[in-house]
């Protein structure tokens, strides 16, 4: 299978605020917000070119070369069987589980909605106890509202049994 790695630039025209790829497959443009700890992690690190992801030579990343330097970097960390794709769907992940709508997520990392969808469906979030035990939560609340009785209103009289004299 063909492997390119997306070419990661920080957007000029929108701020230093946001990353700009386009992808690889289907050639989709995307920009991500970058969030604080992203932007922090920009300001940290030399400025080499608009294109963040550089080989020690300071140019973009091969496919060949970013796959192996990848490859390297799991190996160190001691993870076995991680592509980067997996990255991505990992990303859908947490996206869902922070609360992100699938539009939300697909406009961060390019999917098509359906494929958002499947994704979710297919390979993640059946997998969760988190959900599972949220979904729990809201189901008993919902059955606590149902069963609770309104107070009842006194019928106005004096006495037991609430008979007048």
């Amino acid at each position: 299978m063909f492997f390119r790695p997306a070419r990661l630039t920080l957007c000029a025209s929108i701020g230093a605020g946001a990353v700009q790829l386009r992808q690889s497959k289907c050639s989709t443009r995307v920009i991500v917000p970058a969030g604080e700890h992203l932007n922090a992690l920009l300001a940290a690190i030399p400025r080499r070119s608009t294109v963040i992801l550089t080989s020690s030579d300071r140019t973009p990343w091969t496919s060949d070369g970013f796959r192996a330097s990848f490859r390297k970097a799991c190996a160190r960390a001691g993870i076995a069987g991680l592509t980067f794709h997996d990255l991505r769907g990992t990303a859908v992940t947490r996206l869902a589980l922070a609360g992100c709508s699938e539009s939300e997520i697909a406009a961060i990392t390019g999917h098509a909605l359906t494929d958002v969808r499947s994704i979710l469906d297919r390979h993640y979030l059946s997998r969760d106890v988190a959900l599972a035990e949220a979904a729990i939560h809201k189901l008993e609340e919902h059955i606590a509202r149902k069963t609770v009785k309104p107070p009842v209103k006194p019928t106005g009289g004096s006495g037991a049994g609430g008979a007048k004299t």
